[in-house]
């Protein structure tokens, strides 16, 4: 297969521009599904919270579906851990890929900057 043509400044410039708009919307929208994440994260901190304070004997009901499940006071407050750990994990892992975009970003970014550099030098 023959190779591409090599691409002018101009077409170069362009496609850094379009990177650089693409990357930043990437990390709005990991912004965004981290805050979600922290809300949901929270929220079961609380209910969590609120759950331990009762007595062990109190009915304790699960959402599944349309329907609720009767379950002991250790399966609620296991599962409200195990959703608090999986939000962690998920906001670290986004956190990640935002800090790897934000970089991307300035080195695309840099490279706009040298381009419109040796264009004045010119």
């Amino acid at each position: 297969t023959p190779l591409p043509a090599p691409l002018s400044p101009g077409q170069a410039f362009t496609e850094l521009q379009a990177k650089v708009m693409d990357t930043q919307q990437k990390v709005k929208l990991a912004d965004l599904q981290i805050e979600q994440l922290s809300k949901t994260k929270k929220h079961a901190h609380l209910t969590d919270t609120e759950v331990m304070m009762l007595v062990d004997e109190t009915r304790m009901y699960e959402g599944v579906g349309r329907m609720f499940i009767l379950q002991p006071k250790g399966v609620i407050h296991n599962q409200l851990l195990e959703k608090q750990r999986i939000a962690e994990e998920k906001i670290k892992e986004l956190e990640q890929k935002k800090s790897y975009l934000e970089r991307s970003v300035k080195e695309a970014e840099d490279n706009i900057r040298e381009m419109l550099m040796a264009r004045r030098a010119q």
